[in-house]
């Protein structure tokens, strides 16, 4: 008759200790992610109220109003988010379809596949500042050389100096180093899709068309909503290849919201406004991620 109440008695300590454990081991990482995290976004959110400029410590109270300069006197940032969402689409488009393709390739059995799969990660250990200041010099050196070689006009001026152009220069750049992880995640999904599904498809006559609509697709679903969330705020938050390759310009052209937040902040001096931006920002982020998840959640197979 006692032996099980010091039976529970001892279970209950058990678990009294994993909890102990449990929260030793995760209250470093809770306190980091608090302090540089939670802190700052929280910190962010009340200076989005106030009109503090950045310099100094006095500031004054004033509300929703940077908000409501952000959707109703604000043409720049309207202009930069219709630039954003562009650059997205583009951006979306080309991770999916070229990561995926580059990964039915080397998913496939072929000699020196090792060989191609680390060249094809390469770009994505190296510097976006470096790559894009190094494709600007090839757009105003090299490309122009061999556009007037070829006869071709359009590869004859600098692509980045361009209105029309500059955002497919900036784009190719972002696709050149961003397609690698996709790739990597991509090929990851593939590799979990069991053989035996194929096997038995192709014994029941389902050509390989029907098997990548009935079985590829369901299965790489849940990658694909991590990748479709990766490049979206991607494209959302591109600044550094900007940065380094146009600034902003010509004349506006490439200006995203992440440049103008760093403008407001750093070149006019409003930093509660430049906030406001950024978390007007990353609601869009979020929202449109949890209609990506949702959308993909819905089709994926369990």
């Amino acid at each position: 008759m006692t032996a099980l109440p010091r039976k529970n008695k001892a279970n209950s300590l058990m678990r009294k200790e994993q909890w102990v454990t449990y929260l030793l081991m995760t209250a470093p990482g809770l306190v980091l992610y608090c302090v540089f995290l939670i802190l700052p976004i929280l910190m962010g959110i009340y200076y989005s109220l106030t009109d503090w400029t950045g310099i100094g410590t006095s500031f004054n109270y004033v509300g929703m109003d940077n908000y409501v300069k952000v959707f109703t006197n604000d043409k720049r940032f309207g202009n930069a988010l219709l630039f954003n969402l562009r650059y997205s689409l583009f951006l979306v488009a080309g991770i999916v379809i070229i990561g995926f393709m580059l990964a039915m390739l080397l998913n496939r059995e072929m000699k020196g596949r090792s060989f191609f799969r680390t060249l094809y990660f390469m770009p994505a250990v190296l510097s976006m500042i470096t790559i894009a200041l190094v494709f600007k010099q090839v757009y105003f050196y090299v490309l122009p050389s061999i556009g007037q070689a070829i006869g071709s006009a359009v590869l004859s001026e600098n692509i980045i100096a361009d209105r029309n152009l500059a955002i497919y220069g900036i784009l190719f750049v972002h696709l050149w180093q961003g397609v690698a992880l996709p790739t990597l995640l991509f090929l990851s999904g593939l590799q979990t899709i069991p053989v035996d599904l194929y096997e038995a498809a192709s014994i029941d006559g389902a050509n390989a068309w029907h098997q990548f609509k009935s079985i590829t697709v369901p299965y790489i679903l849940p990658t694909l909503s991590v990748v479709l969330v990766l490049a979206v705020k991607q494209g959302l938050n591109v600044f550094d290849y900007i940065n380094a390759m146009t600034k902003g310009g010509p004349g506006g052209a490439t200006t995203s919201i992440a440049m103008l937040i760093w403008q407001n902040a750093w070149e006019r001096n409003r930093f509660s406004y430049a906030i406001a931006q950024a978390v007007v920002t990353g609601l869009i982020i979020a929202v449109i991620s949890f209609v990506q998840i949702k959308f993909t959640n819905d089709r994926k197979v369990e």
